[in-house]
């Protein structure tokens, strides 16, 4: 059986007094707002990008998926060269990884749980324990909740100057609204624009 994390409805946790772990959301998106399938970032993916996205990983010990990116970088992953640093392949197939779905019952990615009960609860407990950030990938459904419940801390968009015509990241985001303020750009020689926001807290 997998493990899995919960949280007892007797046990809070006071925030103004634990300093909370940062959720840094990292999402690659083309001009018109691809996000799935990524195979097109293969071209922009420079020194500049292996620089930023180790800086990325190199500052977080846990990473946080819904079900279709699991699905997704549990099958890629393991068939990359760990011996290959330029891969990344060591990093994801051993991290903490942590899964937000009410269907996955048999993760069999290497190091992963399956997050269930209450998502803003078990993700709020997961950034009050002691350790570095924790990383998500792609922007959907569970990031939304989490930007509404205020436990997302930075939001950044690879910009890619490509075109794919398929279906955007607003789509199954549907009633979905939040506003940012811009912390960060880094424009990349290849052409890539890194921006990223921070959430703003509702009002």
């Amino acid at each position: 059986m997998p493990a899995v994390f919960w949280v007892s409805p007797e046990h809070t946790i006071d925030t103004q007094e634990i300093p909370m772990r940062k959720l840094v959301n990292s999402t690659y998106i083309t001009l018109d707002g691809v996000i799935e399938n990524p195979m097109w970032t293969a071209p922009y993916f420079d020194q500049e990008a292996i620089g930023l996205a180790g800086e990325l990983t190199d500052a977080a010990d846990a990473m946080l998926m819904g079900r279709a990116t699991y699905d997704g970088m549990s099958v890629a992953w393991p068939q990359q060269d760990e011996s290959d640093p330029t891969t990344g392949a060591a990093y994801f197939n051993n991290v903490k990884k942590y899964v937000a779905s009410t269907t996955l019952t048999d993760p069999t990615w290497n190091n992963t749980e399956v997050l269930q009960g209450d998502l803003v609860e078990a993700v709020r407990a997961l950034k009050a324990q002691d350790g570095k950030n924790i990383i998500q990938y792609g922007f959907g459904s569970v990031t939304a909740q989490l930007v509404d419940a205020g436990l997302v801390d930075e939001v950044r968009f690879w910009i890619h100057p490509v075109l794919q015509g398929a279906s955007s990241v607003t789509t199954p985001l549907e009633g979905f609204t939040a506003s940012f303020d811009l912390v960060d750009t880094r424009v990349h020689k290849s052409g890539v624009i890194v921006a990223t926001y921070r959430p703003k807290t509702a009002a």
